[in-house]
């Protein structure tokens, strides 16, 4: 029996690597089976569960989020039997083998794409013959047939695995889908820079198989590629395909290259109704010192214009990323970029604190720029030259609050008053350095709570009318579908009832449908 596990952030993420390993095990396929866990549940209680599966094979997909406790699973795996051979994969150990612990507990580590090559050792072991490598590094697969070199035929493809979500993942979870694998782009704080080339799916193929999963009733599409929107043909196709077939609810999520939205990909992205699409754009850094320095290529003015048809023209819902912490780059530098960014208006930013992942070159800047980062999962930056410890710190939180507040669009009417003519860096950085030594905390804050913070901010701190600042806030709070009245607005406004007004959102997800009234 070959049992393949992962532990995912959550039970609503499906393990979409697994399902590809378990697609391409030809003849084995039917002596498998998948073991989902997410890492909230603890390892004794897993280790029970693979157990049971008497398993001759266990395969781990090793990520950033759950290395921790794999890394424990794997250890009390191996003392109760030590003859069920464990092979490791994925990208947190396909990089720095020898230096991690879970990789010298295990049998076998395949690093890079395993789609086919765990196939080939479970063969091998199967069939008695024991590699005498322990790290094994898998050839890049390819979705198409290319011709090999003389002494080859033709090169074994991917199986896709679209057919492998069951009606429960259809019911419940994400799906991960992809149209193209690796990014042509070399930012050094990324692992995509380091998958080349770029491959796709063929697209027939492709479209085959998500048109069987629209039939399955399936809504919500994460597109998994780094670069949705590099081959232009391909992202129309995409597109369109998904409009011809558009119902209420359908969901597609893309990441996108900030600086690359050709007319012809714009004219279909307006078409589609609003929270429809999301985009995921990584900015990163507006500073082109820096991002010359991460060997980052990015045209800001580009992007800029981008960014304003999306806003203006279209109803996707733009996800903006900002890292804190990269080489070369100061408070003051990062704080010009977020105010651009906030004058820009996306939904949402995800302000993310810089990762030395495995792997990654962003290494070879450590000594001249002081970085320092943690040695633990998720590997995040604890200082550089430019930014010292408890500064970072502040800024984790303001990302955290961002989070909590602008993000979640629990508080769409409220957040701008925050700023006005201010810059919005600072005055957030003045809040969330304020509701931390208010509250000592950045999670576990509920939203009644947090509205409450944020009123007697804007009233004490930042001289706004009770009034006006109630109104906002009573208005935001209607927006959600909630009609419990908080105490503090009671002498500023009166109750309602709005609990009919959610229904006509339901179809959107809860966090993008909070947004859709943003002017």
């Amino acid at each position: 029996m070959i049992v393949l596990t992962t532990l995912n952030a959550r039970y609503a993420h499906a393990a979409f690597g697994l399902r590809y390993l378990l697609a391409n095990l030809g003849p084995l396929k039917d002596r498998a089976a998948i073991v989902e866990f997410d890492i909230n549940q603890r390892p004794v209680d897993m280790l029970e569960t693979l157990l049971a599966k008497n398993p001759k094979i266990v395969g781990i997909g090793v990520y950033i989020w759950n290395v921790a406790p794999a890394t424990q699973l794997v250890a009390d795996l191996k003392r109760l039997r030590p003859d069920v051979i464990v092979i490791l994969g994925g990208p947190e150990v396909s990089h720095e083998t020898e230096q991690q612990e879970i990789c010298q507990l295990a049998d076998f580590v395949i690093t890079g794409e395993a789609d086919l090559a765990f196939a080939d050792l479970c063969e091998k072991l199967i069939n008695g013959q024991r590699p005498l490598q322990k790290i094994i590094p898998a050839e890049l697969p390819e979705f198409q047939h290319k011709a090999a070199d003389a002494i080859g035929g033709l090169q074994r493809t991917i199986q896709l695995p679209y057919d492998l979500y069951n009606d429960d993942d259809v019911a419940h979870r994400v799906i991960y889908v992809e149209a193209s694998r690796g990014c042509p782009f070399k930012c050094e704080f990324c692992l995509s820079s380091l998958d080349v080339p770029v491959r796709n799916v063929p697209l027939d193929d492709f479209l085959s198989h998500m048109d069987r999963l629209l039939k399955r009733g399936v809504n919500r599409f994460k597109f998994v590629d780094r670069t949705f929107n590099l081959n232009l043909n391909i992202g129309k196709a995409i597109l369109q395909f998904f409009l011809e077939r558009y119902r209420s609810g359908l969901f597609l999520h893309f990441e996108m290259i900030p600086d690359r939205l050709p007319d012809a990909l714009r004219d279909l992205i307006k078409r589609f109704p609003p929270a429809g699409l999301q985009f995921e754009v990584g900015v990163q850094t507006f500073n082109e010192d820096v991002a010359k320095l991460i060997s980052r290529r990015q045209d800001n003015d580009k992007l800029a214009n981008n960014l304003k048809f999306l806003r203006e023209e279209t109803g996707v819902h733009v996800h903006a990323d900002l890292v804190v912490g990269l080489p070369g780059e100061d408070m003051t530098s990062f704080a010009r970029g977020f105010d651009r960014l906030v004058a820009m208006r996306p939904q949402e930013i995800q302000v993310g604190m810089l990762k030395r992942l495995r792997g990654t070159p962003i290494a070879r800047h450590d000594i001249e720029w002081g970085m320092i980062y943690s040695p633990h999962a998720p590997y995040e930056i604890l200082q550089t030259k430019l930014i010292d410890f408890l500064t970072m710190q502040r800024l984790r939180r303001l990302g955290r609050y961002w989070d909590l507040i602008a993000n979640s669009g629990n508080f769409l009417q409220t957040t701008p008053l925050l700023w006005r003519d201010k810059s919005p860096f600072e005055t957030f950085l003045k809040l969330s350095d304020w509701l931390f030594a208010k509250s000592g905390k950045t999670h576990a804050i509920s939203l009644q709570n947090l509205a409450e913070g944020l009123f007697e901010f804007l009233t004490e701190q930042q001289n706004g009318t009770k009034q006006e600042v109630a109104a906002a806030i009573w208005q935001d709070y209607q927006h959600g579908g909630r009609s419990d009245r908080p105490a503090f607005l009671a002498p500023y406004v009166e109750p309602a009832d709005t609990r009919a007004s959610v229904s006509q959102r339901k179809a959107v997800p809860s966090r993008q449908a909070r947004h859709l009234a943003q002017p």
